[in-house]
């Protein structure tokens, strides 16, 4: 059996191998036409084939079968190999994304926490005209015009929000003036709040990335540096965060 299923086998690409050459010169089977020479050996092989196929014996069947079970178990192991080589780089690039965003948080926060540690002012001898100037100005009390003093070595340093310097004047963890002197001697300044804002988001983009959502959720955060919506998405503009 296996050897005449061998046979038809060999016939069939025995009858192949004419189709090619009968289509290329049919006369050389004198054969008329290709078309019918197409036929003819078509013929052939399909009754070849089938009679392979009816005299298979049945452990080629079975090795045949076994072979292409194999083959697509192969097939689902290595697909399930890249399904988890993946699911394993995508975990990972996760991973060093949420350490990123940590560090870069850790950082903004560093930076906060910087700004409200009292910063010990230098001592300066003050010009005898300043202090004659200082002493003379009518609206303001003494503890005032100190703390009128401190905000301006505030300002020499960092870039500080109204509610902001006001809060770092008046902490325990700052200069410790009342609420009242420190919110007067603020108003008492000329100062541009949205310059202090691109200051500020300068500051922190010299430090770390950040998207221009993220800067002006942090100029503008009650734990961040406390501008006004308005002057931190101005300050993160200005800055270049948002173009």
């Amino acid at each position: 059996m296996d050897f005449i299923n061998g046979l038809f086998a060999f016939l069939s690409l025995i009858f192949f191998v004419c189709l090619i050459i009968a289509l290329i010169k049919p006369g050389i089977f004198k054969i008329q036409t290709r078309p019918k020479a197409f036929f003819i050996f078509t013929a052939a092989i399909i009754v070849s084939l089938i009679v392979f196929g009816v005299t298979m014996s049945d452990e080629t069947r079975a090795r045949i079968d076994a072979e292409n079970k194999a083959a697509q178990q192969k097939q689902a192991a290595e697909k399930e190999q890249a399904r988890i080589e993946a699911e394993n780089k995508v975990k990972e690039q996760a991973r060093i994304d949420n350490e990123k965003q940590a560090e870069e948080k850790k950082q903004a926060e560093e930076l906060v926490s910087n700004q409200t540690v009292k910063i010990e002012p230098p001592v300066i001898d003050t010009p005898p005209a300043e202090q004659k100037n200082i002493e003379s100005t009518p609206s303001l009390t003494r503890p005032q015009l100190n703390a009128v003093r401190s905000a301006n070595q505030y300002l020499s340093v960092a870039g500080f929000s109204r509610k902001g310097l006001i809060d770092q004047l008046s902490s325990e963890y700052g200069d410790g003036y009342s609420k009242a002197d420190a919110t007067a001697a603020v108003d008492s300044l000329s100062i541009d709040w949205n310059e202090q804002a691109v200051r500020s988001a300068n500051q922190y983009l010299s430090i770390s990335g950040f998207s221009c959502n993220g800067l002006i959720e942090q100029l503008s955060a009650d734990a961040g540096d406390k501008y006004t919506k308005k002057q931190a998405s101005y300050g993160a503009q200005q800055a270049g965060a948002c173009s």
